[in-house]
């Protein structure tokens, strides 16, 4: 049985620009793994693990095809509107649409989805809350 969830892995192709991306979302470089023809670079919030895996495959020039199975990873901010500020000027990331509850609810906070250098979805909550308890369908 697992204990915990170690990492989540994305390929990407120009890791200077990913690194601009997730940097500018607060994450820090914790290490590095080289092989003979790719490596990783892992990344992890302050005070929390090395959450994030960027792997790098030498020499890949086509845009990876991320499927229709792959949808978001989610990240708690304190500030959306500042998150999406911060964003738009260090990276020029916008939104892919204005920040919104979900389902109209009140009882959610807002969220708002950004796609990294390489197409990959982050959903960006606006301060932490209790995972919802709705009832089956």
């Amino acid at each position: 049985m697992a204990s915990h969830l170690i990492h989540t892995c994305v390929r990407v192709r120009d890791i200077d620009a990913s690194l601009r991306f997730y940097e500018a979302l607060g994450f820090e470089r914790r290490g590095r793994l080289n092989f003979d023809s790719a490596y990783n670079v892992y990344l992890g919030l302050p005070g929390d693990g090395d959450r994030l895996e960027l792997t790098v495959n030498d020499g890949r020039e086509q845009p990876y095809a991320l499927g229709e199975g792959y949808n978001h990873i989610a990240l708690v901010v304190d500030d959306l509107s500042q998150t999406l500020a911060d964003l738009k000027a260090k990276v020029h990331v916008d939104p892919e649409k204005p920040a919104y509850r979900p389902g109209g609810r009140d009882d959610l906070p807002l969220i708002a989805f950004v796609q990294d250098p390489d197409g990959y979805r982050i959903e960006l909550i606006e301060r932490d809350f209790a995972t919802p308890q709705d009832p089956d369908r």
